[in-house]
Protein backbone atom coordinates (compact mmCIF):
# COMPACT_ATOMS: atom_id res chain seq x y z
CA UNK A 1 0.00 0.00 0.00
CA UNK A 2 2.72 2.39 0.74
CA UNK A 3 5.11 1.65 -2.07
CA UNK A 4 1.76 2.32 -4.53
CA UNK A 5 1.06 5.62 -2.61
CA UNK A 6 4.59 6.80 -3.48
CA UNK A 7 4.73 5.33 -7.12
CA UNK A 8 1.04 8.02 -7.26
CA UNK A 9 2.44 10.36 -5.75
CA UNK A 10 5.70 10.29 -8.33
CA UNK A 11 3.26 10.32 -11.26
CA UNK A 12 1.78 13.15 -10.33
CA UNK A 13 4.81 15.24 -9.63
CA UNK A 14 5.96 14.66 -13.08
CA UNK A 15 2.28 16.30 -14.79
CA UNK A 16 3.11 19.39 -16.11
CA UNK A 17 0.04 20.47 -17.08
CA UNK A 18 -3.09 21.91 -15.09
CA UNK A 19 -5.39 20.92 -17.72
CA UNK A 20 -4.15 17.17 -16.55
CA UNK A 21 -5.49 17.72 -12.93
CA UNK A 22 -9.34 17.59 -13.46
CA UNK A 23 -10.00 20.99 -12.68
CA UNK A 24 -13.10 22.92 -14.02
CA UNK A 25 -13.10 24.38 -17.60
CA UNK A 26 -14.18 27.61 -15.43
CA UNK A 27 -11.31 27.43 -12.71
CA UNK A 28 -8.60 26.40 -16.08
CA UNK A 29 -9.20 29.52 -17.86
CA UNK A 30 -9.23 32.07 -14.47
CA UNK A 31 -5.33 29.85 -13.96
CA UNK A 32 -4.67 30.61 -18.00
CA UNK A 33 -5.37 34.24 -17.51
CA UNK A 34 -3.21 34.87 -14.98
CA UNK A 35 -0.63 32.87 -16.82
CA UNK A 36 0.11 29.82 -15.25
CA UNK A 37 0.81 26.33 -17.19
CA UNK A 38 2.24 24.06 -14.94
CA UNK A 39 1.86 23.14 -11.76
CA UNK A 40 4.19 23.29 -8.48
CA UNK A 41 5.27 19.72 -6.84
CA UNK A 42 2.95 20.56 -4.15
CA UNK A 43 -0.22 21.71 -6.48
CA UNK A 44 0.46 18.42 -8.46
CA UNK A 45 0.15 16.28 -5.53
CA UNK A 46 -2.75 17.91 -3.09
CA UNK A 47 -5.18 18.90 -6.08
CA UNK A 48 -5.96 14.95 -7.57
CA UNK A 49 -6.95 13.30 -3.84
CA UNK A 50 -8.89 16.75 -2.81
CA UNK A 51 -11.06 16.44 -6.11
CA UNK A 52 -11.84 12.93 -4.96
CA UNK A 53 -12.97 14.29 -1.44
CA UNK A 54 -10.08 12.78 0.59
CA UNK A 55 -8.35 14.36 3.17
CA UNK A 56 -4.75 16.15 2.44
CA UNK A 57 -2.00 16.84 4.71
CA UNK A 58 0.41 18.83 2.62
CA UNK A 59 3.67 19.24 4.36
CA UNK A 60 6.17 22.00 2.40
CA UNK A 61 7.91 25.33 3.04
CA UNK A 62 5.93 28.40 1.66
CA UNK A 63 6.24 30.29 -1.60
CA UNK A 64 6.02 26.46 -2.85
CA UNK A 65 2.70 27.16 -3.81
CA UNK A 66 0.16 25.64 -1.38
CA UNK A 67 -2.48 28.37 -1.54
CA UNK A 68 -3.44 27.48 -4.92
CA UNK A 69 -2.98 23.71 -3.50
CA UNK A 70 -6.42 23.93 -1.73
CA UNK A 71 -8.05 27.02 -3.61
CA UNK A 72 -7.97 25.46 -6.85
CA UNK A 73 -9.77 22.21 -5.75
CA UNK A 74 -11.86 24.30 -3.59
CA UNK A 75 -13.95 26.56 -6.07
CA UNK A 76 -14.44 23.06 -8.48
CA UNK A 77 -16.24 21.68 -6.10
CA UNK A 78 -17.74 24.62 -4.46
CA UNK A 79 -19.19 25.57 -7.99
CA UNK A 80 -22.54 23.11 -7.45
CA UNK A 81 -24.17 23.81 -4.40
CA UNK A 82 -25.66 27.17 -2.63
CA UNK A 83 -24.69 28.88 0.53
CA UNK A 84 -27.34 29.72 3.34
CA UNK A 85 -27.61 32.50 5.85
CA UNK A 86 -24.79 32.25 8.70
CA UNK A 87 -24.28 28.87 7.48
CA UNK A 88 -20.68 28.92 5.62
CA UNK A 89 -19.62 25.76 3.21
CA UNK A 90 -16.00 26.00 3.66
CA UNK A 91 -13.46 27.62 5.99
CA UNK A 92 -10.02 28.57 6.05
CA UNK A 93 -8.13 29.13 8.61
CA UNK A 94 -4.67 31.59 8.58
CA UNK A 95 -2.66 32.22 11.63
CA UNK A 96 -2.17 36.17 10.56
CA UNK A 97 -4.39 39.07 8.57
CA UNK A 98 -2.15 39.43 5.91
CA UNK A 99 -2.02 35.82 4.68
CA UNK A 100 -5.62 35.53 5.46
CA UNK A 101 -6.14 38.62 3.02
CA UNK A 102 -4.04 37.34 0.32
CA UNK A 103 -5.94 34.31 0.50
CA UNK A 104 -8.98 36.15 -0.22
CA UNK A 105 -7.40 37.68 -3.31
CA UNK A 106 -6.16 34.11 -4.29
CA UNK A 107 -10.28 33.54 -4.70
CA UNK A 108 -11.00 36.50 -6.42
CA UNK A 109 -8.35 35.34 -9.21
CA UNK A 110 -9.43 32.10 -9.79
CA UNK A 111 -12.96 32.29 -9.26
CA UNK A 112 -13.68 35.18 -11.33
CA UNK A 113 -15.80 32.94 -14.12
CA UNK A 114 -17.39 31.38 -11.29
CA UNK A 115 -20.40 32.73 -8.56
CA UNK A 116 -18.96 32.06 -5.52
CA UNK A 117 -19.16 34.20 -2.37
CA UNK A 118 -16.78 35.06 -0.09
CA UNK A 119 -16.24 36.87 3.49
CA UNK A 120 -12.63 37.88 5.50
CA UNK A 121 -13.39 37.75 8.96
CA UNK A 122 -9.92 39.08 10.55
CA UNK A 123 -9.02 41.27 13.57
CA UNK A 124 -8.80 45.07 13.39
CA UNK A 125 -11.90 45.70 10.78
CA UNK A 126 -15.59 46.46 11.83
CA UNK A 127 -18.09 43.67 13.08
CA UNK A 128 -20.48 45.18 11.49
CA UNK A 129 -19.57 44.62 8.15
CA UNK A 130 -18.50 41.11 9.08
CA UNK A 131 -21.98 39.99 10.36
CA UNK A 132 -23.52 41.46 7.22
CA UNK A 133 -21.35 39.38 4.57
CA UNK A 134 -22.20 36.48 6.95
CA UNK A 135 -25.90 37.05 7.04
CA UNK A 136 -26.11 36.95 3.20
CA UNK A 137 -24.54 33.81 3.11
CA UNK A 138 -21.06 32.47 1.91
CA UNK A 139 -19.52 29.85 0.20
CA UNK A 140 -15.90 30.68 1.26
CA UNK A 141 -15.42 31.71 4.55
CA UNK A 142 -11.81 33.12 5.36
CA UNK A 143 -10.68 33.28 8.86
CA UNK A 144 -7.96 34.03 11.99
CA UNK A 145 -9.03 31.72 14.23
CA UNK A 146 -9.21 34.54 17.00
CA UNK A 147 -12.16 36.11 15.21
CA UNK A 148 -13.85 33.19 14.05
CA UNK A 149 -14.93 32.34 17.67
CA UNK A 150 -15.74 35.93 18.26
CA UNK A 151 -18.36 35.95 15.70
CA UNK A 152 -19.15 32.42 16.71
CA UNK A 153 -19.49 33.26 20.48
CA UNK A 154 -21.58 36.48 19.75
CA UNK A 155 -24.43 33.81 17.28
CA UNK A 156 -23.58 34.77 14.34
CA UNK A 157 -22.06 32.09 13.13
CA UNK A 158 -23.42 28.51 12.56
CA UNK A 159 -20.74 25.61 11.45
CA UNK A 160 -22.90 22.89 10.98
CA UNK A 161 -23.12 23.30 7.07
CA UNK A 162 -18.95 23.27 6.68
CA UNK A 163 -17.85 20.53 3.98
CA UNK A 164 -14.49 21.70 3.24
CA UNK A 165 -11.94 22.78 6.17
CA UNK A 166 -8.59 24.55 5.37
CA UNK A 167 -5.70 25.06 7.97
CA UNK A 168 -3.18 27.02 6.21
CA UNK A 169 0.35 27.48 7.74
CA UNK A 170 -0.48 25.18 11.13
CA UNK A 171 3.29 25.53 12.02
CA UNK A 172 2.92 29.14 12.44
CA UNK A 173 -0.40 28.47 13.93
CA UNK A 174 1.68 26.44 16.63
CA UNK A 175 4.18 28.96 17.27
CA UNK A 176 1.44 31.77 17.79
CA UNK A 177 -0.57 30.11 20.11
CA UNK A 178 -3.32 28.73 18.21
CA UNK A 179 -3.83 25.16 18.68
CA UNK A 180 -6.22 25.51 21.27
CA UNK A 181 -8.36 27.26 19.11
CA UNK A 182 -7.88 25.15 16.43
CA UNK A 183 -8.95 21.80 18.34
CA UNK A 184 -12.06 24.03 19.08
CA UNK A 185 -12.70 25.05 15.72
CA UNK A 186 -12.68 21.09 14.62
CA UNK A 187 -14.97 20.27 17.25
CA UNK A 188 -17.71 22.99 16.02
CA UNK A 189 -17.48 21.57 12.52
CA UNK A 190 -19.34 17.89 11.58
CA UNK A 191 -17.40 15.02 11.85
CA UNK A 192 -18.19 14.23 7.97
CA UNK A 193 -16.38 17.33 6.67
CA UNK A 194 -13.13 17.10 4.56
CA UNK A 195 -10.33 18.72 5.79
CA UNK A 196 -6.77 19.92 3.83
CA UNK A 197 -3.71 19.81 6.36
CA UNK A 198 -0.63 22.38 5.22
CA UNK A 199 2.33 22.86 7.28
CA UNK A 200 6.03 23.29 6.22
CA UNK A 201 7.09 21.67 9.52
CA UNK A 202 5.60 18.62 11.53
CA UNK A 203 6.27 19.19 15.30
CA UNK A 204 4.90 16.69 17.30
CA UNK A 205 1.93 18.83 18.82
CA UNK A 206 0.66 19.16 14.82
CA UNK A 207 1.34 15.19 14.15
CA UNK A 208 -0.98 14.75 17.12
CA UNK A 209 -3.41 16.59 15.48
CA UNK A 210 -3.33 15.16 12.50
CA UNK A 211 -3.70 12.32 13.98
CA UNK A 212 -6.84 13.67 16.01
CA UNK A 213 -8.93 15.24 13.45
CA UNK A 214 -7.77 14.01 9.82
CA UNK A 215 -9.45 10.34 8.03
CA UNK A 216 -6.38 8.59 6.30
CA UNK A 217 -5.31 11.45 4.42
CA UNK A 218 -3.28 11.92 1.81
CA UNK A 219 -0.01 12.90 2.75
CA UNK A 220 1.80 15.10 0.14
CA UNK A 221 5.65 15.73 0.98
CA UNK A 222 7.77 18.13 -0.97
CA UNK A 223 11.49 18.03 -0.08
CA UNK A 224 12.08 20.24 2.60
CA UNK A 225 14.23 23.45 1.39
CA UNK A 226 17.73 22.48 2.13
CA UNK A 227 19.14 24.69 0.38
CA UNK A 228 17.34 27.95 -0.35
CA UNK A 229 16.86 29.75 -4.15
CA UNK A 230 19.96 29.83 -6.23
CA UNK A 231 18.59 33.28 -7.11
CA UNK A 232 19.50 35.29 -4.52
CA UNK A 233 22.78 36.19 -3.05
CA UNK A 234 22.91 35.60 0.59
CA UNK A 235 25.72 37.37 2.91
CA UNK A 236 26.12 37.79 6.44
CA UNK A 237 27.87 40.75 8.73
CA UNK A 238 29.47 39.39 12.12
CA UNK A 239 29.31 42.72 14.44
CA UNK A 240 30.34 43.56 17.56
CA UNK A 241 29.79 46.48 19.45
CA UNK A 242 32.09 49.04 20.87
CA UNK A 243 30.31 48.62 23.85
CA UNK A 244 27.06 46.74 25.04
CA UNK A 245 24.89 49.43 25.96
CA UNK A 246 25.42 51.01 22.82
CA UNK A 247 25.02 47.69 20.55
CA UNK A 248 21.43 48.88 19.47
CA UNK A 249 22.40 52.46 17.99
CA UNK A 250 25.59 51.04 16.44
CA UNK A 251 23.86 47.97 15.09
CA UNK A 252 21.12 50.25 13.46
CA UNK A 253 24.34 52.55 12.38
CA UNK A 254 25.77 49.18 10.50
CA UNK A 255 22.25 48.71 8.97
CA UNK A 256 21.92 52.23 6.93
CA UNK A 257 25.87 51.80 5.92
CA UNK A 258 24.57 48.14 4.57
CA UNK A 259 21.67 49.65 2.24
CA UNK A 260 24.20 52.48 1.43
CA UNK A 261 26.52 50.07 -0.15
CA UNK A 262 24.19 48.62 -2.28
CA UNK A 263 23.28 52.17 -3.63
CA UNK A 264 20.68 52.00 -6.86
CA UNK A 265 20.30 48.21 -6.65
CA UNK A 266 18.39 48.33 -3.37
CA UNK A 267 15.40 49.36 -5.10
CA UNK A 268 13.18 47.90 -1.74
CA UNK A 269 13.82 46.41 0.88
CA UNK A 270 12.07 44.38 3.61
CA UNK A 271 14.05 44.50 7.12
CA UNK A 272 13.42 41.88 9.61
CA UNK A 273 13.56 41.82 13.57
CA UNK A 274 12.53 39.19 15.94
CA UNK A 275 11.11 41.82 18.37
CA UNK A 276 7.99 44.04 17.72
CA UNK A 277 9.94 46.99 19.90
CA UNK A 278 12.74 46.53 17.66
CA UNK A 279 10.46 46.94 14.46
CA UNK A 280 9.43 50.43 15.65
CA UNK A 281 12.82 51.42 16.41
CA UNK A 282 14.29 50.16 13.81
CA UNK A 283 11.86 51.93 11.52
CA UNK A 284 11.64 55.76 13.33
CA UNK A 285 15.75 55.72 13.54
CA UNK A 286 15.35 55.10 9.75
CA UNK A 287 12.95 57.82 8.60
CA UNK A 288 15.23 60.23 11.38
CA UNK A 289 18.04 59.52 8.85
CA UNK A 290 15.93 60.44 6.05
CA UNK A 291 15.12 57.00 4.70
CA UNK A 292 11.57 56.27 3.74
CA UNK A 293 10.73 53.33 5.86
CA UNK A 294 7.33 52.25 8.53
CA UNK A 295 6.75 49.30 10.47
CA UNK A 296 4.41 46.61 10.30
CA UNK A 297 3.41 44.18 12.97
CA UNK A 298 0.91 42.61 14.94
CA UNK A 299 0.27 45.02 17.33
CA UNK A 300 -0.73 47.83 14.97
CA UNK A 301 -3.99 48.44 13.95
CA UNK A 302 -5.49 46.81 10.92
CA UNK A 303 -6.39 49.84 8.73
CA UNK A 304 -2.50 51.27 9.26
CA UNK A 305 -1.42 47.67 8.34
CA UNK A 306 -3.30 47.59 5.07
CA UNK A 307 -2.03 51.07 4.02
CA UNK A 308 1.82 50.36 4.76
CA UNK A 309 1.85 46.86 3.01
CA UNK A 310 -0.19 48.47 0.09
CA UNK A 311 2.00 51.42 -0.08
CA UNK A 312 5.30 49.04 -0.33
CA UNK A 313 3.10 46.64 -3.12
CA UNK A 314 2.75 49.90 -4.88
CA UNK A 315 6.14 51.40 -4.52
CA UNK A 316 5.46 54.18 -2.93
CA UNK A 317 7.32 53.02 0.62
CA UNK A 318 10.59 51.88 -0.09
CA UNK A 319 11.86 50.22 3.43
CA UNK A 320 8.98 47.84 4.88
CA UNK A 321 10.32 47.03 8.94
CA UNK A 322 8.52 44.18 10.10
CA UNK A 323 8.38 41.46 12.25
CA UNK A 324 7.49 37.76 11.13
CA UNK A 325 4.00 38.67 10.50
CA UNK A 326 5.16 39.49 7.03
CA UNK A 327 7.49 36.32 6.60
CA UNK A 328 5.01 33.69 4.83
CA UNK A 329 2.35 33.99 2.67
CA UNK A 330 2.94 37.77 1.63
CA UNK A 331 3.70 37.63 -2.08
CA UNK A 332 5.22 40.86 -3.71
CA UNK A 333 7.21 39.92 -6.50
CA UNK A 334 9.44 42.54 -7.25
CA UNK A 335 11.37 42.89 -3.69
CA UNK A 336 15.43 43.29 -4.60
CA UNK A 337 16.71 43.43 -0.67
CA UNK A 338 15.88 41.41 2.48
CA UNK A 339 17.84 42.71 5.75
CA UNK A 340 18.05 40.37 8.55
CA UNK A 341 18.47 42.71 11.75
CA UNK A 342 18.88 39.85 13.40
CA UNK A 343 19.17 36.25 13.38
CA UNK A 344 15.87 34.81 13.78
CA UNK A 345 15.43 32.52 16.43
CA UNK A 346 14.22 29.48 14.58
CA UNK A 347 16.01 28.71 11.21
CA UNK A 348 13.22 27.63 9.24
CA UNK A 349 12.18 31.67 9.53
CA UNK A 350 15.21 32.05 7.77
CA UNK A 351 13.82 30.43 4.72
CA UNK A 352 10.38 32.29 5.24
CA UNK A 353 11.95 35.27 5.17
CA UNK A 354 14.88 35.44 2.43
CA UNK A 355 12.01 33.79 0.30
CA UNK A 356 10.61 37.44 -0.03
CA UNK A 357 12.97 38.05 -3.00
CA UNK A 358 14.52 36.59 -5.96
CA UNK A 359 10.65 36.05 -6.71
CA UNK A 360 9.65 34.68 -10.23
CA UNK A 361 12.98 34.16 -11.47
CA UNK A 362 13.97 37.24 -10.52
CA UNK A 363 17.58 38.40 -8.22
CA UNK A 364 17.43 38.84 -4.91
CA UNK A 365 20.02 39.82 -1.99
CA UNK A 366 19.58 38.39 1.67
CA UNK A 367 21.61 40.38 4.30
CA UNK A 368 21.70 39.44 7.78
CA UNK A 369 23.52 41.05 10.78
CA UNK A 370 24.94 38.44 13.48
CA UNK A 371 25.94 39.59 16.68
CA UNK A 372 27.95 37.42 19.61
CA UNK A 373 24.66 36.08 21.15
CA UNK A 374 23.71 35.03 18.11
CA UNK A 375 26.42 32.47 17.05
CA UNK A 376 24.31 29.82 17.84
CA UNK A 377 20.98 30.70 15.99
CA UNK A 378 23.44 31.47 12.81
CA UNK A 379 24.56 27.89 13.54
CA UNK A 380 21.36 26.37 13.20
CA UNK A 381 20.26 28.40 10.06
CA UNK A 382 23.43 27.49 8.50
CA UNK A 383 22.96 24.16 9.40
CA UNK A 384 19.60 24.11 7.89
CA UNK A 385 20.65 25.34 4.28
CA UNK A 386 23.12 23.09 4.06
CA UNK A 387 26.31 25.71 3.65
CA UNK A 388 28.14 28.73 4.89
CA UNK A 389 26.56 31.95 4.32
CA UNK A 390 29.12 34.23 2.94
CA UNK A 391 31.10 36.66 5.50
CA UNK A 392 30.84 40.61 4.95
CA UNK A 393 33.03 43.51 5.70
CA UNK A 394 31.91 46.50 7.62
CA UNK A 395 31.38 48.82 5.44
CA UNK A 396 31.70 51.34 8.12
CA UNK A 397 35.57 49.92 8.68
CA UNK A 398 36.66 46.87 11.11
CA UNK A 399 34.13 46.01 13.46
CA UNK A 400 37.06 45.16 15.93
CA UNK A 401 38.44 48.72 15.87
CA UNK A 402 35.75 50.60 18.09
CA UNK A 403 36.35 47.36 20.85
CA UNK A 404 40.31 48.13 20.79
CA UNK A 405 39.68 52.35 21.45
CA UNK A 406 37.25 51.40 24.04
CA UNK A 407 40.51 49.23 25.64
CA UNK A 408 42.63 51.78 25.25
CA UNK A 409 42.11 53.42 29.02
CA UNK A 410 42.61 50.31 30.41
CA UNK A 411 45.58 50.29 29.23
CA UNK A 412 46.04 53.67 30.05
CA UNK A 413 44.71 53.11 33.61
CA UNK A 414 48.27 51.55 35.37
CA UNK A 415 49.54 54.99 33.91
CA UNK A 416 46.48 57.00 35.69
CA UNK A 417 47.19 54.83 38.86
CA UNK A 418 50.93 55.80 39.65
CA UNK A 419 50.34 59.29 41.18
CA UNK A 420 47.73 57.55 43.64
CA UNK A 421 50.79 55.30 44.55
CA UNK A 422 53.57 57.98 44.61
CA UNK A 423 50.77 59.56 46.93
CA UNK A 424 50.60 56.72 49.17
CA UNK A 425 54.23 56.65 49.37
CA UNK A 426 54.65 59.77 50.41
CA UNK A 427 51.76 59.50 53.09
CA UNK A 428 54.36 56.65 54.58
CA UNK A 429 57.12 59.07 54.20
CA UNK A 430 55.39 61.68 55.77
CA UNK A 431 54.51 59.38 58.40
CA UNK A 432 58.35 58.51 58.88
CA UNK A 433 58.95 61.45 61.32
CA UNK A 434 56.27 60.28 63.36
CA UNK A 435 57.74 57.21 64.13
CA UNK A 436 59.95 59.17 66.15
CA UNK A 437 57.58 61.35 68.10
CA UNK A 438 56.79 57.86 70.74
CA UNK A 439 60.76 58.11 71.83
CA UNK A 440 59.69 61.91 72.48
CA UNK A 441 56.70 60.91 74.18
CA UNK A 442 58.12 58.94 76.29
CA UNK A 443 60.83 61.21 77.24
CA UNK A 444 58.12 63.42 77.82
CA UNK A 445 56.42 60.96 80.45
CA UNK A 446 59.28 59.99 81.72
CA UNK A 447 60.08 63.91 82.54
CA UNK A 448 56.63 64.18 83.90
CA UNK A 449 56.60 61.48 86.02
CA UNK A 450 59.83 62.36 87.72
CA UNK A 451 57.94 65.66 88.64
CA UNK A 452 55.17 63.83 90.03
CA UNK A 453 57.48 61.72 92.24
CA UNK A 454 58.82 64.98 93.48
CA UNK A 455 55.53 66.20 94.03
CA UNK A 456 53.98 63.14 95.64
CA UNK A 457 57.44 62.81 97.90
CA UNK A 458 57.24 66.23 99.29
CA UNK A 459 53.37 66.04 100.64
CA UNK A 460 52.48 62.82 101.62
CA UNK A 461 49.85 64.42 104.64
CA UNK A 462 48.02 66.44 101.82
CA UNK A 463 47.46 62.69 99.26
CA UNK A 464 46.16 61.26 102.57
CA UNK A 465 43.55 63.76 102.97
CA UNK A 466 42.69 64.28 99.50
CA UNK A 467 41.96 59.87 99.69
CA UNK A 468 39.52 60.91 102.39
CA UNK A 469 38.05 63.67 100.52
CA UNK A 470 37.27 61.32 97.50
CA UNK A 471 35.79 58.89 99.71
CA UNK A 472 33.33 60.67 100.88
CA UNK A 473 32.67 62.43 97.29
CA UNK A 474 32.23 58.89 95.97
CA UNK A 475 29.63 57.74 98.73
CA UNK A 476 27.56 61.35 98.38
CA UNK A 477 27.45 61.36 94.23
CA UNK A 478 26.67 57.86 94.46
CA UNK A 479 23.10 58.87 96.62
CA UNK A 480 22.70 62.24 94.41
CA UNK A 481 23.20 59.82 91.01
CA UNK A 482 20.57 57.63 92.18
CA UNK A 483 17.96 60.61 93.05
CA UNK A 484 18.69 61.94 89.58
CA UNK A 485 17.98 59.41 87.64
CA UNK A 486 14.34 58.89 89.81
CA UNK A 487 13.90 62.70 89.09
CA UNK A 488 14.68 62.49 84.97
CA UNK A 489 11.75 59.70 84.86
CA UNK A 490 9.49 61.28 87.39
CA UNK A 491 9.41 64.75 86.67
CA UNK A 492 9.32 67.42 83.86
CA UNK A 493 12.71 69.68 82.44
CA UNK A 494 12.28 72.44 84.97
CA UNK A 495 12.97 69.87 88.21
CA UNK A 496 15.42 67.87 86.37
CA UNK A 497 17.05 71.60 85.58
CA UNK A 498 16.75 72.27 89.25
CA UNK A 499 17.88 68.74 90.17
CA UNK A 500 20.99 69.23 87.90
CA UNK A 501 21.98 72.77 89.01
CA UNK A 502 22.38 71.68 92.33
CA UNK A 503 24.06 68.56 92.17
CA UNK A 504 26.15 69.34 89.02
CA UNK A 505 27.45 72.89 91.08
CA UNK A 506 28.83 71.29 94.11
CA UNK A 507 30.09 68.77 91.91
CA UNK A 508 32.01 71.06 89.69
CA UNK A 509 32.67 73.16 93.20
CA UNK A 510 34.96 69.65 94.48
CA UNK A 511 36.35 69.49 91.19
CA UNK A 512 34.48 66.23 89.95
CA UNK A 513 32.51 68.02 87.17
CA UNK A 514 30.21 64.39 87.14
CA UNK A 515 26.78 66.86 86.64
CA UNK A 516 27.98 68.52 83.68
CA UNK A 517 29.27 65.13 82.39
CA UNK A 518 26.56 63.28 82.76
CA UNK A 519 24.35 65.72 80.50
CA UNK A 520 26.93 64.97 77.53
CA UNK A 521 29.25 68.26 77.61
CA UNK A 522 28.29 71.98 78.22
CA UNK A 523 24.51 73.07 79.11
CA UNK A 524 23.10 75.92 77.06
CA UNK A 525 20.62 77.93 79.96
CA UNK A 526 18.49 80.72 79.04
CA UNK A 527 17.56 83.65 81.61
CA UNK A 528 13.77 83.36 81.63
CA UNK A 529 12.58 81.08 84.09
CA UNK A 530 15.78 79.44 84.81
CA UNK A 531 18.64 81.22 87.31
CA UNK A 532 21.93 81.28 86.54
CA UNK A 533 24.50 78.54 88.11
CA UNK A 534 26.50 81.26 89.38
CA UNK A 535 23.91 82.45 91.18
CA UNK A 536 22.96 79.24 92.97
CA UNK A 537 26.65 78.35 93.73
CA UNK A 538 27.07 81.43 95.64
CA UNK A 539 24.29 80.40 98.13
CA UNK A 540 24.35 76.75 97.83
CA UNK A 541 24.77 74.94 101.44
CA UNK A 542 27.53 72.23 101.21
CA UNK A 543 26.33 69.51 102.87
CA UNK A 544 29.37 68.72 104.16
CA UNK A 545 30.01 72.06 105.99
Amino acid sequence: MQRAEISVRQNRTHMTKFSDLKLSPKVLKAIDEAGYESPTPIQAGAIPPALEGRDVLGIAQTGTGKTASFTLPMITMLARGRARARMPRSLVLCPTRELAAQVAENFDTYAKNVKLTKALLIGGVSFKEQDMAIDKGVDVLIATPGRLLDHFERGKLILNDVKIMVVDEADRMLDMGFIPDIERIFGLTPFTRQTLFFSATMAPEIERITNTFLSNPERIEVARQATTNKNITQGVLEFKASRKDREGSEKRKVLRALIDAEGDKCTNAIIFCNRKMDVDIVAKSLKKYGYDAAPIHGDLDQSQRTKTLDGFREGTLRFLVASDVAARGLDVPSVSHVYNFDVPSHAEDYVHRIGRTGRAGRDGTAIMICVPRDEKNLADVERLVQHEIPRLENPLGSAKAPAKEAEKPAEDAPKSEKPKRSRSRSRKSDDAPKAKAPEAANQNVADDAGKADKQSSDAPAQAKQEKSDAERHTKRDGAQDGKKDSKRNDTRDNNRSRNDNRGGGRNDNRGGGRGNNDRGGNRVVGLGDHTPEFIELSFAERPDS
